[in-house]
């Protein structure tokens, strides 16, 4: 639990805006501590540098006018170089015209040559040094050179501790580390704060949206303080009043599933009680009971068996079982079926295909879907009147149109009339043994088919659906 707990934790928002304010408080301190250390070790150095190039001057004067690169016998000379090497904490050099050590104060090379880069240089009248920090070495070679004499007489070459500057960077790194370790500890705590500040209207989001799902509330929720929390409060709010108005939708069925199976159910125990309560019923009579209990059961088990059609429409597109089907051959076969029923009352089925159309269906529920509309067509018609059923296509979708000449649909009521149980004249609808369902089943067939359907009626006009599939079925 406690590993799942910090998995989160690290996962969260919260650790990684501590995380990048930790990072923004850490770089710039150590770049600036860097910088620092740096500038002040050029600035030191070149401050010792000045430094000893004075005093070398001094000296190389004192070279001259002693003439002791002729002659190193002079004793204010040697205890001035003694007393410089000490100063310095170094070695000193003096090399005559020859390149010969004339002089080390270490009294090793002394009758030497030395024949070096910065010797050289020094021969040229260039000053030259060079810094190690690492062996905490600094090295200056200068000209020693006479007024009267352009030509560079020797050189005199110091090589210098620095261990001093060496030692003040050790300590400023040092106090760049405290720096830095506090600068961490500062950015650590602010950082929660910060962090813990910044993501308290998401948890109130959270908590908002777990009150009202735990409670299925009504009233809406509201975090206005970002624009993201914002976002994130309107997307949920919509769901809540998509699943509100499902709920809705939801009871309103159950209470029209419930209403039109509980009518047929009390239609037959009205007439069975009838039956029941009298004596001697003539033949006839028991016979017109039985036949209008037969016709209640025969609504009962319509009503049953469109319900089952639409539970199957509302199942996954997987439940589809999708073949490549000749269209017009099956238009034909469903007016086929269906014309028994029409010439009952005289009406003309026709079928016009303007093209050979093969596509990808379901075989069921597009014929479901088909025979509901054409059905209907007959059945809210007039005597001798017409139902036409009209078939194109293009390179993407076919067309099925679904016309008749029947008695059409109020204005009113058409951006109704493919909800579940909603009928446009409920008693007429009763008498031709309608149940409401015929519409809402047709249009999810054609949706899981990835198409559309449109109506536009007129009263004792007629009718007119407008089918538009693909011709290839793409699973979703």
């Amino acid at each position: 639990m406690k590993f799942q707990k910090s998995g989160k934790f690290f996962k969260s928002l919260r650790f990684r805006i501590l995380i990048i304010l930790i990072i923004l408080g850490i770089v710039p301190s150590v770049i600036v501590t860097e910088m620092v250390i740096a500038n002040y070790e050029d600035r030191a150095i070149a401050n010792r540098v000045q430094s000893m190039e004075n005093i070398c001057d001094i000296m190389c004067d004192l070279l001259i006018k002693e003439n002791y690169l002729n002659d190193s016998s002079s004793q204010t000379v040697n205890s001035k170089l003694e007393l410089l090497s000490n100063i310095y904490g170094g070695r000193i050099l003096i090399v005559d015209r020859d390149f010969r050590i004339i002089k080390d104060t270490y009294g090793v090379d002394e009758g030497r040559t030395l024949v070096s880069q910065k010797v050289v240089n020094c021969f040229k009248g260039e000053d030259a040094y060079r810094y190690d920090s690492d062996s905490q070495k600094l090295i200056l070679a200068v000209p020693v050179k006479s007024p009267d004499v352009n030509q560079v007489q020797g050189a005199m070459m110091i090589m210098a501790s620095s261990s001093e500057v060496t030692a003040t960077i050790r300590e400023l790194e040092q106090k760049g580390i405290l720096i830095i370790g506090i600068i961490v500890v500062l950015a650590i705590f602010l950082g929660y704060l910060l962090s813990t500040a910044l993501v308290k209207p998401f948890a109130r989001v959270t908590k908002a949206i777990e009150d009202l799902t735990d409670g299925y509330q009504n009233e809406e929720i509201s975090v206005p303080d970002y624009t993201e929390t914002a976002l994130i409060t309107d997307a949920f709010n919509k769901m809540l009043s998509r699943m509100k108005t499902l709920d809705e939708s939801r009871q309103e069925f159950v209470s029209n599933v419930s209403h039109e199976l509980k009518t047929p159910m009390t239609s037959m125990k009205v007439l069975a009680d009838s039956l029941v309560g009298q004596q001697g019923v003539p033949e006839e009579l028991y016979q017109e009971f039985l036949s209008d209990i037969t016709e209640e059961i025969d609504r009962e088990n319509k009503i049953i068996t469109d319900l089952l059609s639409l539970v199957k429409m509302d199942k996954k597109a997987a439940d589809m079982n999708i073949t490549n089907m000749n269209i017009n051959d099956l238009l034909e076969n469903i007016l086929k079926r269906l014309r028994p029923i029409a010439d009952q009352r005289s009406i003309d089925l026709i079928l016009d295909s303007f093209r050979p159309v093969n596509a990808d269906v379901d075989e069921v529920k597009f014929t479901l879907a088909i025979s509901n509309l054409v059905e209907n067509g007959i059945k809210y018609n007039v005597d001798e009147g017409w139902v036409r059923v009209t078939l194109d296509a293009d390179h993407k979708y076919f067309y099925v149109t679904v016309a008749d000449s029947g008695l059409g649909i109020p204005e009113d009521s058409i951006d109704r009339i493919f909800e579940r149980f909603y009928r446009v004249d409920k008693s007429h609808s009763r008498e031709i043994g309608g149940t409401g369902l015929g519409l809402a089943i047709t249009r999810s067939s054609i949706v899981m088919h990835h198409g559309t359907i449109k109506v536009s009626s007129k009263e004792g006009e007629g009718t007119t659906f407008n089918v538009k599939i693909p011709l290839s079925y793409i699973p979703s």
